[in-house]
């Protein structure tokens, strides 16, 4: 699906001016409400194996049903990291867990996947080759969030109970008033909708092929997020390879796991999926790191209009912050 979008990649100065003073009333930023659905699990097990992207390793996931009120979270190590905004940490180019020093890396893809699939409560194992490993990253794949819903929908899903055998209401987050989260010319803002919508915008002037994109997209149905979202893989631009290898970044990466530009000489490792795949690929990151907002088997992707403009992994988790109900 594809939208026209007036926005224009400009300074959001009115907008942010605009916002500042929409957000000094004193109603609350965010309200629980239920969604009229029941909490969902996984209806099986399912395990996948794969590389990693940033430390180029090899790691096993197991995706465990869960009970309902339970929500999702990593098991390394025989440990439990909450897949909660509490514990991302700020980390380069992906979302990082840590909780008793250990990290589980790159987990926007995977919890994108749950999130946009209803799986609310789930144990996620995770286990690297290494014993001595105290942390572990998640495997790429493709790229992109596809091997993740082929292994949700090959399992399924099934309505969760709790420990007494009852089914739990699913609560989800309304936006009530704006709220921005910016860094210079860049920003993620979330407004009162009367549905959930993402719009997103992207701007790489130095690499023609990829320019200026923006991308709009609602969940109309079951499968607009296998359809239209997962799909699109991470991209990257050749000239920075180089100088993210030197940083100890993508030791995984290629042409397999990324789709790679050129400034000077565009796609090298065409055809594109989507026109726009570069940009439906942030959405697909945006959703991830929102999920972080989710607790107890919950929703974490809120009811409102979510707009961002050249962000990244630490703007979304900021703005997951501000959206956090204490």
């Amino acid at each position: 699906m594809r939208l026209s979008v007036t926005v224009k990649a400009t300074k959001p100065s009115s907008l942010v001016t605009w916002i500042r003073y929409s957000s000094a009333a004193s109603s609350p930023i965010v309200s629980l409400n239920p969604s009229g659905r029941l909490q969902q699990t996984l209806a099986g097990s399912v395990e996948v194996k794969g590389k990693s992207l940033h430390s180029g390793k090899f790691s096993t996931v197991k995706l465990i049903p869960e009970i309902a009120g339970a929500g999702r979270y990593f098991e390394f190590r025989s440990r439990f990291i909450p897949a909660s905004i509490e514990f991302a940490q700020e980390s380069p180019l992906c979302t990082t867990l840590l909780k008793d020093e250990l990290k589980i890396r790159t987990v926007e893809h995977l919890l994108s996947a749950l999130e946009a699939k209803g799986v609310d409560n789930c144990r996620i194992q995770i286990e690297s080759k290494s014993s001595d490993d105290r942390e572990v990253e998640v495997p790429i794949f493709d790229g992109s969030a596809k091997e993740w819903v082929d292994a949700i929908e090959g399992v399924g899903l099934k309505v969760a109970q709790n420990h007494v055998g009852e089914s739990v209401e699913k609560m989800v987050a309304h936006v009530n008033k704006p709220v921005y989260v910016c860094k210079n010319d860049s920003f993620v803002t979330a407004f009162p909708a009367l549905e959930t919508r993402i719009t997103c915008g992207i701007d790489f002037p130095q690499v023609p092929a990829i320019g200026c994109q923006w991308f709009s997209w609602r969940p109309l149905h079951e499968s607009s997020f296998a359809m239209d979202i997962a799909p699109s893989r991470t991209f990257c631009v050749y000239e920075e390879v180089e100088r993210m290898r030197e940083a100890g970044l993508i030791k995984g990466g290629s042409l397999d796991n990324a789709i790679v530009c050129s400034a000077e000489h565009g796609w090298m490792n065409p055809p594109l999926r989507f026109e726009n795949e570069a940009c439906r690929h942030k959405i697909l990151d945006l959703i991830g790191d929102l999920s972080l907002v989710a607790r107890g088997g919950n929703g974490g992707l809120p009811v409102a209009h979510i707009i961002a403009f050249k962000a990244g992994h630490a703007l979304h988790t900021d703005l997951a912050r501000h959206l956090t109900i204490d």
